[in-house]
């Protein structure tokens, strides 16, 4: 159990590196929106939720 752990640990801390990776030059202009896009999502699933309380969930 304990080597399964470390196992996922370390591929836990393998992928959580991949957030400080940078965009290359060329592309640095859309840094502000590509920081906003995985927040993206939520604000979809937020809406849903708006949406059918809007029409009392039908």
């Amino acid at each position: 159990m304990v080597v399964s752990y470390d196992i996922y640990l370390e591929n836990y801390i393998y992928l959580s590196s991949a957030s400080f990776a940078k965009l290359p030059e060329a592309y640095a202009i859309f840094d502000p929106i590509v920081d906003v896009m995985p927040v993206i999502p939520v604000f979809l699933l937020l809406l849903a939720f708006v949406w059918q309380a809007a029409v009392s969930f039908r």
